[in-house]
């Protein structure tokens, strides 16, 4: 297996990483912002208020996009496979 190869193998992966743990990350992000917005604007500085709304949220879209993300994760595993099976023994 050449650099080139193992260096593309590896840049899919990081892409596969990113398609797939971006959604919960967008859903974080965005969460902490409302929440931080809504605590600047009545001036509630609790601090379960910034963890338990984050933490539902973002189990909640693990749970729909689950199946979605379990595809991609399995579509790069059969493609690594493949290549591994073009490959042959050394």
């Amino acid at each position: 297996m050449t650099v080139d190869q193992v260096s593309d193998i590896f840049a899919q992966a990081m892409w596969v990483v990113l398609v797939v743990a971006g959604p919960l990350m967008a859903v974080a992000m965005g969460s902490g912002l409302l929440i931080s917005i809504f605590q600047a604007a009545t001036q509630v500085n609790e601090q379960t208020l910034t963890f338990v709304p984050k933490i539902v949220l973002v189990l909640a879209t693990f749970v729909l996009l689950f199946p979605w993300m379990m595809g991609q994760l399995m579509e790069f595993g059969f493609r690594l496979m493949a290549l591994v099976a073009q490959r042959g023994s050394p």
